[in-house]
């Protein structure tokens, strides 16, 4: 119907991985809910304490952070255990009269759990998969276990690539039909290149990632000497 108004949700993002810590991650998340805000949504996120920092903190356009009193246990992440997390999530859900439940990452222990408690309070659930994992070493193999169960009734799942749809696809057991593609952006407010600046006898290759395993770093430094020997004219800027 035209001129039909936008329903308005409460939103909770779930994730072992915001700030202070940084990464793409933390900013996706950030992003995301501030975007949410301007049109009209609440949004708060759920994470653990980082050091000294834990209980409320409030970030700009009033976006309200829960610094959970849960140290990360490996890599960042909270020790799984289920129900030691079920009674505060549980709290802050009915308190903040979330309606719906979005957690990311796939390594993230505190975003599953947060999935499976708000399905047992019949909220829905979303979750964004930002990475590509394997499936044959111990990590992958246990990751993609606990995915299966958090995603069995998601009730959708954002892939940042094609290549991570079909990954996540196959490690969660889904049908394909309940996973999007939703490509990470450059806001072009904050990221303006200088066309004048450019080199018109040089090919400038941009890579921004952090320079680690699962990132493709490996492949990437097999692959530039490769590209530099067959195209002189050819350079690479690495940002991380």
């Amino acid at each position: 119907m035209k001129g039909k108004m936008e329903k308005l949700h409460n939103i909770c993002m779930v994730s072992d991985f915001f700030y202070p810590n940084t990464g793409g991650v933390e900013s996706h998340i950030y992003q995301l809910s501030q975007c949410l805000i301007q049109r009209g949504h609440k949004v708060i996120v759920l994470t653990h304490a980082y050091s000294q920092r834990n209980g409320i903190r409030h970030l700009t356009n009033g976006l309200k952070v829960y610094y959970l009193p849960i140290g990360p246990f490996y890599n960042q992440c909270v020790l799984p255990t289920l129900f030691t997390s079920l009674p505060i999530v549980r709290n802050i859900l009915i308190r903040e009269q979330i309606s719906i439940v979005h957690g990311h990452s796939a390594f993230s222990a505190l975003a599953h759990e947060a999935m499976i408690h708000a399905k047992t309070m019949g909220l829905k659930t979303m979750f964004t998969d930002h990475s590509l994992f394997g499936f044959a070493d111990l990590s992958s193999i246990i990751t993609n276990h606990i995915l299966q169960i958090s995603l069995a009734d998601a009730h959708h799942v954002i892939c940042v690539s094609h290549t991570s749809r079909e990954n996540t696809v196959l490690r969660a057991s889904l049908n394909p039909s309940g996973v999007s593609v939703i490509p990470n952006a450059v806001d072009s407010s904050m990221f303006t290149p200088d066309p004048s600046k450019r080199n018109p006898k040089r090919i400038t290759i941009v890579v921004i990632s952090r320079l680690v395993y699962r990132k493709g770093m490996d492949l990437l430094a097999g692959l530039m000497p490769i590209i530099c020997q067959r195209h002189p004219d050819v350079d690479f800027l690495i940002g991380m």
